[in-house]
């Protein structure tokens, strides 16, 4: 790991999450192209070509990731229990976006019975998304 400070950027949102991912710049790349991410800060790369932080935006809203650091005691496991949700103006693009740059869709956009149109995919590296755009 870097002993030099991270680069400061803005936290967008008062909750973040934080994946902890392998080759975290690779996923950040990806995001990029699925969801519009822009890298707001990052680490530099080590050796082994992991960093221990990247700091995304996404959609208006802060995400992070860095990669797993088994001999600092953070092991490699797969994501579980959870989803990340896109806030969507319009979700056709939104999520023909994600799909074509390589997410595999798990529920079709529709319209729920509450009213918003949602839809489902998992990107790659094994994370599940979901999209909403309220309804009318």
């Amino acid at each position: 790991m870097s002993d030099s400070p991270a680069p400061k950027a803005e936290t967008k949102c008062g909750l973040v999450a934080y994946l902890a991912v392998e080759n975290s710049v690779k996923v950040a790349e990806f995001y990029k192209k699925a969801f519009g991410a822009e890298v707001a800060a990052m680490q530099p790369v080590d050796e082994q070509g992991r960093t221990m932080h990247i700091h995304l935006y996404v959609n208006g809203a802060s995400l992070m990731l860095g990669d797993f650091y088994p001999e600092h005691g953070h092991q490699v496991v797969k994501p579980q229990g959870f989803s990340l949700t896109f806030m969507s103006k319009d979700i056709q693009k939104d999520f023909q976006r994600a799909v074509d740059a390589g997410c595999t869709v798990t529920m079709p956009v529709q319209q729920m019975f509450w009213g918003d149109y949602y839809g489902s995919l998992k990107d790659p590296f094994g994370f599940d998304w979901a999209f909403d755009q309220p309804g009318e």
